[in-house]
C-alpha cells in the first residue's frame, strides 16, 4: 500500500523489507524457545534457518528466472537485482532442501527439526505477506466488492483499480496455519505430523488463492499457474508423509 514509510538520511525505510525482518526475528524468537522447551539443539536449528534462508532465497530467484526466461534474457541484471523477483513455492522447497542437506552433513535428524521449524516459517510468511501488501506485491484481480483496495502510484500493483487484497488473505491463512500447527507441535503424540500438515495445508492454501491473484508474472502451465501446478505435488507429498507417519505409528502400537 505505502512502501516507504521514513527515510533517515540515506536510508529509507520499507514496508515490505520491515515486515520481512520481523517475521524473521519473531520466528527465531519462537523457534529457540520451543527448541530449548523440547530437548533440541537451539543453535542447530538456527544454523539450519540460516541455511534455508540462503538456500531458498536462491532457488526463489531460480525459480523466477526459469518461469519468466524469456524476459530474463532481455536483461539479466535487472532480473538478478529485482528485489521483488522471486517466487515463494521456489523458496521453501529449496530451503527444505539446504536444511536437509544440512542435518545429513551434521548426522542430526531431519524430521526432528522439521518439524521443529516448520511452524515458524508459516509464521514469517504470514509476515511477509503483509509485506507484500505494503509493496503492492502479489496483488489480486480487479473487484468491484466492498473488499477492493486500490493501491496508489509508484506501487508494484496497478494504480487506482479496486483489487482482491489477497496478500491480507494470504496472510491471514499463513497465521491459521501457524496456530494449527504450533499446536501439533506441542502435541507430543500429533507432533510427528507438523510438517506433513503444513505441506498439506499451504499447498491447498496457495492452489485457491491463486485464482484470485492478478500478477501474470509468476507464470503457467497449461491452464494452471505455476504455484498451482507445484502446490498439486506438494500437496501430495504431504498426504504422502502423513500416511507413512501414521503407518509407522500403527506399526509401532503392534510391536
Amino acid at each position: 500500500m505505502y512502501n516507504d514509510w521514513f527515510t533517515i538520511g540515506p536510508l529509507t525505510i520499507h514496508g515490505y523489507g520491515f515486515m520481512i525482518a520481523l517475521g524473521i526475528i519473531v520466528g527465531f524468537w519462537i523457534l529457540d524457545r520451543q527448541a530449548r522447551k523440547n530437548g533440541l539443539d537451539e543453535n542447530i536449528a538456527d544454523n539450519i534457518v540460516y541455511v534455508a534462508l540462503i538456500v531458498g532465497y536462491l532457488c526463489s530467484k531460480l525459480t523466477y528466472v526459469l518461469i519468466n526466461f524469456n524476459e530474463f534474457l532481455k536483461d539479466p541484471i535487472h532480473f538478478l537485482l529485482n528485489s521483488s523477483g522471486w517466487v515463494v513455492f521456489g523458496g521453501i522447497l529449496g530451503g527444505i532442501l539446504g536444511g536437509y542437506i544440512y542435518c545429513k552433513i551434521k548426522k542430526v535428524n531431519f524430521m526432528d527439526y522439521f518439524n521443529l521449524i516448520i511452524p515458524e516459517v508459516a509464521l514469517a510468511q504470514a509476515f511477509g505477506r503483509i509485506g507484500c501488501f505494503f509493496a503492492g506485491c502479489c496483488y489480486g484481480k480487479e473487484t468491484h466488492s466492498h473488499f477492493g483496495i486500490t493501491f496508489p502510484e509508484h506501487s508494484l500493483a496497478p494504480a487506482g483499480i479496486p483489487l482482491v487484497p489477497t496478500q491480507l488473505i494470504s496472510s491471514l491463512g499463513d497465521f491459521c496455519i501457524f496456530l494449527v500447527l504450533f499446536k501439533l507441535y506441542n502435541d507430543k503424540k500429533l507432533r510427528p505430523q507438523t510438517a506433513a500438515w503444513y505441506l498439506i495445508l499451504y499447498s491447498i492454501g496457495r492452489f485457491m488463492i491463486e485464482f484470485l491473484r492478478g500478477d501474470v508474472e509468476r507464470g503457467f502451465i497449461g491452464i494452471l499457474s505455476t504455484s498451482q501446478f507445484i502446490s498439486i505435488f506438494v500437496c501430495l507429498v504431504g498426504i504422502l508423509l502423513l500416511v507413512r507417519i501414521r503407518n509407522n505409528k500403527d506399526q509401532m502400537i503392534k510391536e
